[in-house]
């Protein structure tokens, strides 16, 4: 008689709890909020905001406060000298109306052009449309310094020098702006476009009854970019211009450093910042809302 097989043991599967999750006001999970979120975000923005406040306090300080061994970082008091010297001393309001008009007319030409240009790279039919795109997107890689002296040569040929109109001419087409509609257009429903196409409508009529009007936060993102690299640039209209009639307000600030370029001036010169910052600071602040949306719009589908 055979011996009986031996009995075969099975181990059961053994039930592996998941691991648990720190409980949200833990140590662990506060001390990583902390280190991982709220330092960084404090120390970007005390980057940013410190060199401001540093500003705005110094154009308020006498140049016994400015120009001294003991740091003194609020001024004795808040007095408005220095900002009435700033506006008298070089023609603050003939600057302040150039750089108006430069921002205004420059802004809304770009953001219009880039409209135009986007629409056409995705709704309209023609040859070569990707090449265009992808030479748009080596105009976002080339820096503009190297596009400099060329551009000098046309506007100074072309009669341009010592003119707000040369000063727009050069920085009309716009890379960033066309690209971030261009990506935004591409997301867009396409019933919507051809149901108008069916009652009859054109691509203008298509162009800003439909597409304008649903891209608001992305127009708004590109028109705040805009407007705001617009009113800060130096490098072009201080090669372009050397008459005080037609300087912006950062070139009219080169003139402000020449006749205040002694020790006495730095608070003359710091107010004179802060009076070119404070427009585009509320110009930011109204739009700056638009800024997530503009930058989010169609990242999310489904």
């Amino acid at each position: 008689m055979s011996a009986p097989a031996p009995a075969v043991v099975v181990d059961s599967p053994r039930n592996t709890a998941p691991p648990e999750r720190p409980r949200p006001l833990s140590a662990a999970n506060l001390l990583q909020t902390v280190a991982t979120g709220y330092v960084p975000l404090i120390i970007a923005t005390l980057v940013v905001f410190l060199p401001l406040l540093w500003m705005l306090l110094s154009s308020f300080k006498q140049p016994g406060e400015i120009v001294t061994m003991d740091l003194k970082i609020l001024p004795g008091s808040l007095n408005l000298e220095n900002y009435a010297t700033a506006m008298t001393t070089v023609p603050f309001a003939r600057f302040f109306t150039n750089s108006l008009i430069v921002t205004v007319v420059g802004s809304s030409i770009k953001v219009i052009l880039a409209i135009l240009t986007a629409y056409a790279l995705v709704f309209v039919r023609f040859p070569y449309k990707n090449v265009i795109f992808v030479l748009i997107l080596v105009a976002l890689m080339v820096p503009a310094q190297v596009s400099i002296l060329p551009n000098y040569i046309l506007i100074a040929g072309m009669g341009g020098k010592n003119t707000l109109w040369g000063i727009i001419l050069p920085g009309l087409g716009t890379a960033f702006g066309t690209f971030l509609l261009r990506q935004h257009f591409l997301t867009l429903p396409q019933s919507i476009l051809e149901a108008a196409e069916i009652d009859g409508a054109g691509h203008w009529r298509r162009l800003w009854q439909i597409i304008v009007p649903v891209s608001v936060p992305s127009i708004a993102t590109v028109a705040l970019v805009t407007v705001v690299s617009e009113w800060n640039d130096y490098i072009w209209p201080l090669i372009i211009t050397d008459r005080p009639e037609t300087m912006t307000l950062p070139v009219g600030l080169t003139l402000l450093q020449n006749s205040e370029g002694n020790g006495a001036g730095w608070g003359i010169l710091m107010a004179g910042a802060v009076l070119v910052i404070v427009p585009i600071l509320l110009v930011f602040a109204a739009l700056q809302r638009y800024i997530v949306a503009g930058l989010t719009q169609g990242s999310v589908t489904g």
